[in-house]
């Protein structure tokens, strides 16, 4: 069995940790944790060929780059990028936070969550700017903590590219 470090990366407030709860336990809660530092689960991901465990790290959000503890990030294998689509910048903070890692630990598979899905009508990222972004080839979904839309989907896809 394989066992994957996977980082959880996005700024505060975007849903990293709904995203892990939901995907991990099924389960979503209405109440706001800050995560400090970095909290850790796991979860198996049966694949056609092999399963994979991913060890998910949900780390602390960061607005303030500098703040960035990137040494959390050594030993991944892969990352998931959560934007709030609620809240454009979100989307700058998630694509920086990525070059950083991979400015020091070189490029690895990711997904990018715009989370939030469920939120429609406070949606503030362009269908433009997320279709420039899948013209890059980038594995990209609308997600829901709340109701579950596309979370083990996105989850699957980042298994199956670390798996190889």
């Amino acid at each position: 069995m394989l066992q994957k470090k996977i980082c959880m990366l996005g700024g505060f407030g975007v849903g990293k940790t709904s995203l892990v709860r939901r995907f991990v336990q099924s389960i979503f809660s209405e109440t706001y944790l800050t995560t400090v530092g970095v909290k850790i689960d796991k979860k198996s991901v049966v694949l056609p060929d092999r399963t994979v465990d991913l060890i998910l790290w949900d780390l602390a959000g960061e607005d303030d780059i500098g703040s960035f503890r990137v040494s959390y990030v050594r030993g991944a294998t892969g990352l998931v990028l959560v934007v709030d689509g609620t809240r454009a910048a979100t989307l700058s903070v998630a694509l920086t936070l990525r070059e950083r890692a991979e400015a020091e630990f070189g490029a690895m598979p990711f997904v990018l969550l715009f989370n939030k899905s469920d939120l429609a009508e406070r949606w503030a990222i362009a269908d433009s700017e997320i279709d420039e972004l899948k013209q890059r080839g980038w594995k990209i979904y609308l997600t829901s903590a709340l109701s579950g839309e596309h979370v083990d989907d996105a989850f699957h896809q980042l298994a199956s590219m670390v798996a190889k």
